[in-house]
């Protein structure tokens, strides 16, 4: 379950991105000129009010969306460059995501929708490092059950098997708490920090929770679409006590 992309850089290198959508009400600009940079084993957490651009910025750092302007770099990858097949590809070998809603295939079962990755990449073992994955989630017990027969909580580590089953080299996690209940959601985090540890898969989080935000390494809020703070997060005792996990 190893893969990684290699750059003599940054892992990810954002370019004055801009990106504007139109409306009935003329053009909206989401993106205003976001530049950055993230070194690999990074834990990046994305903070800033709703409507500041966070979801928008992790989707065009996937390949789920295209800048209007500026240049996005994943591993050295010119993203702009790149088709949808190409885009796919990356995504599926070197960059998982996890969003807020568990986005399983409801007719699938746990494996299966574990294994899909896999099985798309070609994995004749898809199946074995599914059920693998999910044994490290916790789940190896639930292997057959297809996800409304999951509580949110285990859809919810099903998601983050499958974003972590092809050993991303970079992890995206959009509020993966943020349809759970305070006890899921820490449970789910500290589930979410161990694999990002394991796997030393540099990790950027979108969140709303300070005292979550304090377990990444940096913080970047956005406010308007643009970057209002850029900073090394300040180490509390519980961060630190938690990062060394």
């Amino acid at each position: 379950m190893t893969s990684s992309l290699h750059s003599g850089g940054p892992l990810v290198v954002v370019e004055n991105v801009h990106l504007t959508l139109g409306s009935a009400a003329g053009p909206v600009n989401i993106l205003r000129g976001i530049s950055l940079e993230i070194t690999a084993g990074e834990t990046v957490a994305l903070v800033g009010p709703s409507g500041s651009g966070k979801s928008t910025l992790l989707m065009v750092l996937g390949g789920l969306e295209r800048p209007t302007a500026g240049r996005v770099l994943v591993g050295g990858q010119d993203l702009g460059l790149l088709g949808e097949d190409a885009l796919a590809h990356l995504r599926r070998n070197h960059i998982g995501i996890v969003f807020q809603a568990f986005h399983l295939i409801p007719t699938m079962t746990a494996l299966e929708n574990v294994a899909l990755p896999l099985e798309l990449g070609g994995r004749r073992d898809a199946f074995a490092v599914a059920g693998q994955g999910l044994e490290t989630v916790g789940l190896g017990h639930r292997l057959g059950h297809y996800p409304a027969q999951l509580s949110g909580g285990e859809q919810q580590r099903v998601a983050m098997a499958r974003a972590f089953i092809a050993g991303p080299t970079l992890l995206l996690a959009d509020e993966p708490t943020g349809n759970l209940d305070a006890a899921t959601g820490g449970l789910i985090i500290d589930c979410l920090f161990e694999q990002r540890a394991r796997q030393d898969t540099t990790l950027l989080l979108i969140t709303h929770d300070e005292s979550l935000a304090e377990r990444c390494t940096r913080r970047i809020r956005l406010a308007d679409g643009m970057i209002a703070e850029d900073r090394t997060a300040a180490l509390t005792p519980l961060g630190a006590a938690r990062r060394a996990r």
